[in-house]
């Protein structure tokens, strides 16, 4: 049992977070002046609708080391408890969806409170603490977390973030890695944005999740309330509750006392009648919005269940969207704002002296106010873990593997496997997954080196039973590749979570995702998600172009290159020989660690290609800056080739036959048409000096397996014509022969489009 004392306390601090959400919100719509015009917006009525969820979760349940994704249009919540505790500034409060102020949703990157993760696109901040359990357990297992410091992962969700399909394929991945200690907290107040929630689906949510060996804890009834349906007539009571629809239940929440006497007669009559006969039609409003979300023991009570042991538990309360504010029920108040005059009356009737809004007590008195900052003080809140301290991992050289002919893949799977075998710190810090095409990405050998991972041992059954393969996959608790099902947003929020994990833990992990180039954009929204919190991981995508040709246009890519130059944090190269990519690799391993780095995405192809004899390492600093001459241009010359990645071949056997006719001719190889651009426009520029040996208005040929307004901005670096060569359009099957003459990619398309430029 819970003492009356500490669910005074929590209910005080529900009311009060409640009101400096809502203040929050309204002073951003209605008090703050105006600029442009444009409504700021908030969402008072989902987060009175969780007020009590996070009062009783924050102030009496979180444990040291528990890390919470917070509801989205939750978020102000989120800034008022941090605002009691005195870690968030009254500026920033009043300041809310202004610049610089505190954000729309809680950001691990622009908020100044502490924020475990970001979260805004829902579903996303759900599904990721699935793949942070896993890496509290992969980090456990590997020695490098000792279990004292490890905690719960915890989600809070809004009901209709359960419409999110990413959330099944987190909860079918987190089923087979055997996913513990995570709690996912349901908000069910039956409201989305544009209406009340379907009726029928939310009975069989228990099913799905217990199937998946969750345990399923429903908080429907507070103690009120409970207490009525256990008396005379409360069977008739509890099942009419159950049946009624979710946009019935929120009118009569509207419409108050009279609509829920009026509706239990009707539908009930004389079984009801003693209950009804106890109440005014207020209390019998306050007693048929009893609910257990809102309900402080029953909640307590919950997290003590869900505490006694590390099965994964999802626990649905039910609650009022817009509880205690005047438009409760309404099936328009998501984004709904009270009005000045509804605002007003709720602050008179907390006792809120006019001015004092801000004030974290303001409306209690001195001993009230004393009693409740020493408990806040005193709460779980108080110790909630910030951002850990946490080691760099230190990069050896990388040699480029050895061959005269050699693709992108095959040299990637080969500097890894070199990893493994060499080991040191880098390699055991490096941990891969891929979603089902771990082996035609390149991955194989170092799985086999290394293994998978698995919390409970999985013997290799074919190689037990001595049948012959290549793969000799063992999943062990040391093992350092996490095999993902096919679901591109699974791997992204693994990337993002095995990412967090300095921050989160302690211990830098350097993961590296592989996936099939044109399937990044099955997964964006998570990929996006993932570089805006600063997770830094490596994504590796192979093959890539319509260069896999038999494959056919279902798996040839044309537009992430472009996807790649979009998206902040997110840096990309595309190597066109294995020496380019040993070198970026080594550049990529400790640009994921820098303090101002970012993610880093490699596109490889599976094409086997001669390599170029280097002399001198020269190129290596262009390179990494995003591109280099691999011919040289003489001062003044009429023209160049631009070229990236697979084509290369092609450019070379171009330039060779150009160079005598079109004297100085120059070949410049892009590793990043990301990076050249971005010291372009940030003016400090690496391509300006690379194109300024070129005289005015020289002539460019872009080529790249890719879309070719990839390539085709070169030109207004000096104003440079430039005839672009790439894929505009979907492939198709078809050998390199055919593809390349069809598409234009080949020796003869560069050389005609040479002649045309020439002659322009």
């Amino acid at each position: 049992m819970h003492s009356p004392e500490i669910i005074a306390q929590l209910e005080a601090l529900d009311t009060r977070l409640r009101w400096l959400a809502a203040w929050t919100i309204h002073n951003a719509n209605h008090l703050r002046p105006s600029r442009d015009g444009v409504k700021v917006g908030g969402h008072q009525a989902s987060c009175a609708s969780m007020s009590s969820i996070m009062a009783s979760l924050y102030f009496a349940a979180l444990g040291p080391n528990d890390r919470v994704a917070v509801k989205p249009h939750a978020g102000p919540l989120l800034h008022a408890i941090h605002y009691l505790m005195g870690n968030q500034s009254l500026d920033k409060l009043q300041n809310f969806r202004g610049f610089g102020g505190a954000q729309s949703y809680p950001s691990r990157t622009k908020d100044v409170i502490p924020v475990d993760f970001s979260t805004g696109s829902v579903g996303l901040g759900v599904a990721i603490t699935a793949f942070a359990s896993l890496f509290q357990d992969y980090l456990v297992a590997h020695g490098r977390l000792a279990p004292a410091d490890t905690g719960r992962m915890i989600a809070l969700m809004g009901d209709a973030e359960l419409d999110e399909g990413n959330i099944y394929e987190a909860l079918i991945e987190a089923y087979k890695h055997d996913i513990r200690g995570l709690w996912w907290i349901v908000d069910y107040n039956r409201q989305s944005l544009d209406h009340t929630t379907a009726d029928r689906m939310f009975r069989r949510f228990d099913d799905i999740f217990e199937t998946c060996g969750w345990r399923v804890i429903t908080l429907k009834h507070g103690r009120r309330l409970a207490a009525a349906v256990a008396g005379p007539g409360g069977a008739a009571l509890d099942k009419w509750f159950d049946d009624c629809p979710n946009a019935d239940y929120a009118a009569l929440t509207y419409q108050g006392g009279a609509a829920w006497w009026a509706r239990l007669i009707a539908d009930l009559g004389d079984a009801v009648a003693p209950l009804l006969a106890m109440h005014d039609d207020e209390a019998l409003a306050r007693l048929m919005t009893d609910l257990g979300g809102h309900c402080m023991a029953s909640l307590l009570d919950a997290y003590a269940q869900a505490a006694s042991d590390d099965q994964p538990c999802l626990i649905i309360a039910y609650t009022i969207k817009g509880r205690g504010l005047p438009f409760a029920g309404h099936k328009d108040n998501h984004a709904g704002l009270m009005t000045p005059t509804q605002i007003e009356g709720l602050r008179d009737q907390l006792g809120i002296p006019a001015g004092a809004e801000w004030d974290k007590w303001a409306g209690l008195g001195d001993n009230q106010a004393a009693a409740l900052q020493a408990f806040v003080a005193a709460s779980p809140a108080a110790s909630l873990p910030r951002d850990r301290a946490f080691d760099a991992v230190p990069v050896p050289a990388i040699p480029a593997p050895m061959g005269e002919e050699q693709s992108t893949q095959s040299a990637f799977g080969r500097i890894l496997f070199d990893l493994a075998k060499a080991g040191g710190p880098l390699a055991d810090r490096i941990v891969t997954t891929s979603p089902d095409v771990t082996v035609s990405t390149g991955l194989g050998p170092w799985v086999n080196a290394r293994g998978l991972f698995r919390r409970q041992q999985m013997p290799d059954v074919f190689r037990a039973a001595k049948i012959p393969s290549p793969q000799k996959w063992q999943g062990q608790g040391n093992g350092q590749h996490v095999e993902l099902g096919i679901a591109e947003h699974n791997l992204f929020l693994v990337l993002a979570a095995a990412g967090l994990t300095a921050p989160l833990f302690g211990t830098r992990l350097i993961p590296i995702g592989t996936v099939y180039d044109p399937f990044i954009a099955r997964g964006l929204d998570a990929l996006n998600y993932g570089c805006y919190q600063d997770a830094r991981f490596i994504l590796v995508a192979t093959p890539s172009g319509v260069t896999l040709g038999p494959e056919g246009g279902a798996h040839q890519s044309i537009n992430p290159p472009l996807i790649a130059m979009g998206q902040p944090g997110l840096t990309h190269y595309e190597p066109a020989y294995a020496d380019e990519l040993a070198l970026l690799l080594s550049h990529a391993f400790g640009h994921v660690q820098a303090p101002d780095g970012e993610s880093v995405y490699f596109r490889l192809s599976t094409r086997s290609i001669a390599q170029v004899q280097r002399t001198d390492t020269d190129w290596q600093a262009g390179a990494i800056a995003g591109g280099y001459w691999l011919r040289t241009p003489s001062l003044g010359a009429e023209a160049a080739i631009v070229a990236m990645g697979a084509v290369m071949p092609e450019a070379i056997a171009a330039w060779e036959a150009l160079r005598e006719d079109i004297p100085g001719l120059g070949l410049l190889a892009v590793t990043s048409p990301d990076m050249l651009h971005r010291g372009w426009r940030a003016g400090n520029s690496h391509v300006e000096a690379l194109l300024a040996p070129l005289r005015p208005g020289a002539r460019l040929v872009t080529l790249c397996d890719a879309a070719p307004a990839s390539l085709s901005w070169l030109g207004g670096v000096h104003g440079h014509p430039v005839v672009p060569l790439g894929v505009d359009r979907f492939g198709q099957t078809g050998d390199l022969v055919d593809l390349y003459a069809a598409f234009a990619l080949d020796t003869d398309a560069v050389i005609t489009a040479m002649a045309r430029a020439l002659a322009g």
